[in-house]
């Protein structure tokens, strides 16, 4: 069962490249986290796309985007570099799926994740979530309308 708004956000430090670890607690803001199964497959492709291409409304309101996957971090950096994505994407692959885990997101029957977007505020709490079905875009609109009622 995913974390639902009130809980409070499990901190992680996961990879973002092949040496730089990102921390949740390093961002004062609020926190966008989108996980999502898998880098290269077509409707993470499109989520993740979608994401980029407003990643500059989010950040118009402070507002951090992180992509998180049961991918390692060199998959990421060749999925980041031909999709121009715009923002970190983190390994949540050692120990695998331990954050989508603590989130309540992990896909048992595939070893991935499911698809979730989760609204985290400045004192770490969760303030809005969402879990779509794995073959559905959630697209970035509910993510947004909650990043701008905490302004």
């Amino acid at each position: 069962m995913a974390l639902a708004a009130g809980a409070v956000a499990p901190d992680f430090g996961l990879l973002a490249t092949p040496d730089q670890k990102v921390a949740l607690s390093e961002f004062k803001g609020p926190v966008v986290l989108i996980f999502y199964p898998a880098d290269w497959s077509p409707v993470c492709s499109d989520e993740l796309s979608v994401f980029s291409a407003a990643s500059r409304l989010f950040h118009a309101r402070n507002a951090q985007l992180l992509g998180i996957s049961v991918d390692g971090p060199w998959c990421h950096e060749a999925f980041k570099e031909q999709r121009h994505v715009a923002f970190p994407l983190l390994a949540d692959h050692n120990p695998k799926g331990a954050v989508a885990k603590a989130y309540g997101v992990y896909r048992d029957d595939d070893d991935t994740s499911e698809r979730a977007l989760f609204v985290i505020d400045g004192d770490g709490k969760v303030v809005w979530s969402e879990v779509s079905p794995v073959g559905v875009n959630p697209g970035a609109d509910g993510a947004l309308r909650a990043v701008e009622a905490l302004s």
